[in-house]
């Protein structure tokens, strides 16, 4: 469609009473016309490059606050005595994350052009910014794959060597998850929805908008794989086999991270679209572009995630007879975890759909660690490998023909949701980035964590994990404070120390209040 900003001075002589032999005067109004028309339309398109760039930095930094709730719920849901140790792991994400991204992550992910499997350019961002892409995006991306590390480190806490995490930090986002995301979001890979040229994946290519399967499968299969090399926390199963609650000692750091990592994903799924200054065309109405489309993805997201929280509200209360608000955040979380692949192409109805089997996910899969004696202390492993899985295979059976074309357009054959009508092509490719995001993360993470725990780099000994890594490891605890079951004394610290205990539910009744 041609710029409705753009004129030529031949098109405006006829109106300023000339013909295209007009005399001098004419020709230079008309040319001085068409500049100030030139002009306009080169500050509209400066404008408009300023927004889109504003609201993706606005995006990034909401996604990088969420490093600040994953410290928090890791905080909260380790023993006291590992507070330090999983607060610098988290800062770590952050640091060796951004350099290992910078020299590598990025080019590998989006270093067109290239082939479909790994980018080639713009290592350490040289000859950058291009034309495709400019520093905001790399910031947005880089707080992606941050993501995906904080996501790992959850689940092998209170037992790792801080030198592991230094490794597998760097790896993860300098190599593994780059290629996950060149795969499914770079215009060249190989099986993703927005592929640029060339057929796609089932003549669909997966759609996974914000990281169900790029983030938090990946974040999650590889915390899969530490967990189990690793082995469970000392006293997690007794000796008969019998599993042993080893709490986190601050529900407060718990509920508190929920919100950040909440207020957050307004960041992660609405910012994926990059932009937000885009019609839809004339025929949807001048109130409806992308920015729509943006206020509709921060509708499912709630909604996906309100609805995994009551439903583990409830669930949990009549399986195990609590209303447990630890339980009730890790529900909101797998709701977000699910909903992020298809939050922009399905209804805010089937958000509902998507949080409430997300709840059930994260509930049988628990079950399922618990009886295979695995140890994850965030369920992390659980809550974003499972619930991410099920997401991208809830954007399979729900994804709608508008949203698609709106999201992924050029292409009006476009496959959609099964349960919709679209057939069960985009369904298959959703299985597809399933399978090779597991292939591809246990090729590469489980041998690393095999090496380190051959070279003695991976695990703690007995015991600091006893004593507590902060003591042993990090020069004292983070604050002065005792986990209930702890054997302690004071002889050797002039200190003062106390001693507090949690209160569990009980069967004795609650008295009635007489006046």
């Amino acid at each position: 469609m041609a710029d409705p900003l753009s004129c030529a001075a031949a098109d405006l002589l006829p109106l300023l009473g000339g013909a295209s032999n007009a005399n001098a005067t004419a020709t230079a109004a008309a040319a001085f016309i068409c500049s100030r028309f030139a002009a306009a339309s080169e500050k509209l398109s400066d404008a408009t490059y300023a927004i889109d760039s504003t609201y993706l930095l606005f995006s990034a930094y909401l996604v990088f606050a969420m490093q600040l709730g994953f410290a928090m719920l890791c905080a909260g849901s380790v023993r006291a005595k590992n507070t330090m140790n999983i607060m610098l792991t988290n800062v770590l994400d952050a640091a060796a994350g951004g350099l290992s991204y910078y020299l590598f992550g990025y080019a590998f992910a989006f270093g067109g052009p290239s082939n479909g499997f790994i980018g080639k350019h713009f290592f350490g961002l040289r000859e950058f910014p291009s034309p495709t892409a400019d520093y905001s995006f790399f910031l947005y991306q880089w707080a992606f794959a941050i993501a995906a590390a904080g996501i790992t480190s959850g689940s092998i806490a209170e037992r790792t060597q801080f030198v592991a995490y230094l490794i597998y930090s760097s790896f993860l986002t300098g190599f593994v998850y780059p290629i996950v995301s060149h795969w499914f979001w770079a215009g060249d890979g190989w099986a993703g929805a927005a592929k640029s040229s060339g057929k796609l994946l089932f003549n669909s290519g997966a759609i996974d908008f914000a990281g169900s399967g790029v983030v938090h499968m990946v974040g999650g299969i590889a915390g899969l794989w530490g967990a189990l090399i690793e082995g469970p926390r000392i006293g997690r199963f007794d000796h008969s086999g019998r599993s042993v609650a080893l709490r986190g000692h601050s529900a407060s750091l718990v509920v508190l991270g929920t919100f950040l990592l909440w207020f957050g994903w307004y960041g992660f799924n609405p910012g994926s679209f990059l932009t937000i200054v885009k019609s839809y065309g004339t025929g949807s109405g001048a109130y409806y572009g992308q920015w729509s489309a943006i206020g509709r993805t921060a509708v499912t997201t709630t909604l996906a995630g309100s609805t995994a929280a009551l439903t583990t509200l409830f669930s949990k209360r009549v399986l195990v007879g609590h209303w447990n608000v630890i339980d009730v955040c890790n529900g909101l979380l797998g709701g977000f975890a699910a909903i992020t692949s298809g939050c922009a192409v399905v209804e805010p109805w089937a958000a509902i759909v998507c949080g409430f089997v997300a709840a059930w996910v994260l509930i049988g899969l628990n079950k399922l660690a618990e009886r295979l004696k695995y140890d994850d202390p965030l369920e992390a492993a659980q809550l974003h490998g499972g619930c991410g899985a099920w997401g991208v295979l809830f954007t399979g059976l729900f994804a709608t023909k508008d949203y698609v074309n709106e999201v992924y357009p050029g292409r009006p054959d476009r496959p959609y949701g099964l349960f919709m009508g679209g057939g069960g092509r985009l369904l298959a490719a959703q299985i597809v980035q399933i399978l090779v995001i597991i292939g591809w993360v246990t090729a590469t993470m489980a041998p690393l964590f095999l090496a380190l725990q051959k070279l003695k780099l991976l695990r703690v000994s007995n015991e600091d994990e006893t004593a507590g890594i902060d003591m042993t490891r990090h020069g004292g605890m983070a604050y002065i404070y005792h986990d209930e079951g702890d054997d302690y004394n004071n002889n050797n610290s002039n200190l003062p120390q106390f001693k507090m205990s949690r209160i569990e539910p009980g069967d004795t009744p609650t008295p009635e209040y007489n006046p």
